[in-house]
């Protein structure tokens, strides 16, 4: 199940609930669960669970900044996680500790961050998010 474009004013996209640092906690930030699915994952890395939980989500476009430091602070360090989500004219892909903003379509920026996340250990077939 793909995340459902954003509409105007609006941001969305899909968490992984098992790329979350253990103790941490995302709060403070309005964001409304509009799909919670259970997958098998054959492309799995070493220290990522075969089953993830996908957590599809909107939020208020005006929140997308606040979200992405919220979410880099809370993703784990290792396995390779991130969590993308998109506004109507901008991508958003967020590591632990690390947050990248880039207008849709911008084909450049997007190969940046494909290199950054191949740095981090994101598996060739990871690099999904939609932007």
């Amino acid at each position: 199940m793909a995340p459902a474009p954003p509409a105007p004013g609006t941001l969305s996209g899909v968490l992984i609930a098992e790329s979350l640092r253990v103790g941490s906690e995302l709060s403070g930030v309005p964001l409304q669960v509009t799909a919670i699915q259970r997958i098998a994952v054959d492309d799995a890395t070493a220290d990522q669970p075969r089953h993830w939980t996908l957590l599809h989500f909107r939020a208020p476009e005006n929140a997308a900044g606040q979200l992405a430091e919220a979410l880099a602070s809370c993703l784990a360090p290792t396995g390779g996680w991130y969590v993308d989500y998109s506004t109507t004219t901008e991508a958003y892909v967020v590591f632990a500790d690390r947050v990248f903003r880039y207008a849709r379509g911008d084909a450049a920026t997007r190969a940046e961050v494909e290199a950054y996340a191949r740095s981090v250990g994101v598996p060739e077939a990871q690099l999904d998010w939609r932007d």
